[in-house]
């Protein structure tokens, strides 16, 4: 992010709310680089603008992210429309502490910002402000420039909306860490048996490859096709890397344990998990569209909450 090199007060300010536009940025777009952008948009406004009308500058800087955010989800929702294969949001590294609460975990998961893509503009930046941040009615319509009776009704619609879509379990980190591990090791190994007892019965894999690597175009349903997916994984060649040469290693992706996928010279693909209610696998997403593994690939793990 380009800034000033000496520091100023303007600056210091900033930064003291970065990580806060940044994490509102991220969960409204789906997309670490056009968060980025955002959170660049805002500090060229906010070090153009007049302090002595700025009288809480969080309360600014939310506003202007929040809404620079959205004129930037209004324009991508075409590209995403007619995007090749599933679209799956952009994966982001995260420290374990992301997890510790579960309301901040499922917030930044690959599960929930799939369905706060079926949200219109709007009523996913009120959900955000709302139930991630715990903003106020008054200090959310002040954010997006609208009545707060019109909040308060998106806040309605976008909670029921993610309710009925996003099923709440309590499968808890420790057993989704254990289940990953076994996960992971299972693959290595080719063991299809251990495989399918950690696959829930319907389980679907989403492969985003954005039309850029070969991946599949249709998710791919039930326990005996995912686990004879993965159990391939270790004897085939994949995007022209051998075997031998890729490097899986396990991590925080988006506030959960899940998987990098590294070959000699770039990070190949990620995977993220969601869980059923008795903590088995009930979805993988793996994304190796390159385009969206620059966050990953750089390392940065993001401070979410």
């Amino acid at each position: 992010m380009t800034q000033p090199q000496q520091a100023g007060p303007d600056q210091f300010v900033f930064q003291q709310y970065r990580t806060l536009l940044f994490a509102v940025a991220y969960r409204v777009l789906g997309s670490a680089a056009d968060a980025e952008d955002a959170v660049q948009d805002a500090w060229l406004k906010w070090s153009a603008a007049d302090r002595a009308e700025v009288a809480d500058p969080k309360a600014y800087l939310t506003r202007i992210v929040t809404n620079l955010a959205m004129d930037r989800l209004r324009s991508a929702r075409h590209q995403r429309e007619t995007y090749v294969g599933p679209w799956l949001p952009e994966p982001v590294l995260t420290g374990p502490d992301t997890a510790d609460g579960v309301a901040t975990t499922d917030s930044v998961s690959t599960a929930l910002l799939i369905v706060l893509e079926t949200l219109s503009p709007l009523e996913r930046a009120v959900f955000v402000l709302k139930e991630v941040f715990a903003f106020s009615y008054a200090e959310i319509a002040e954010a997006v420039e609208r009545s707060e009776a019109a909040v308060r009704q998106a806040a309605h619609r976008a909670r029921e909306h993610v309710q009925a879509r996003r099923p709440r379990f309590t499968a808890d980190r420790a057993r989704r860490r254990d289940v990953t591990e076994r996960f992971f090791a299972a693959t290595s190994g080719g063991d299809i048996n251990t495989l399918m007892a950690l696959l829930s019965p319907d389980v679907t894999l989403w492969t985003d490859g954005g039309g850029k690597v070969r991946q599949a175009l249709k998710p791919v349903v039930g326990v005996e096709h995912v686990a004879r997916w993965f159990a391939a994984l270790g004897t085939a060649t994949y995007q022209g890397i051998e075997p031998g040469r890729m490097r899986a290693e396990l991590t925080w992706i988006n506030g959960g344990p899940g998987v990098v996928f590294h070959g000699p010279d770039r990070v190949v693909a990620t995977l993220t998990f969601d869980f059923d209610q008795e903590g088995r696998i009930s979805a993988i997403h793996n994304v190796a569209n390159p385009d969206k593994l620059h966050a990953v690939a750089d390392g940065t793990r993001h401070d979410l909450s």
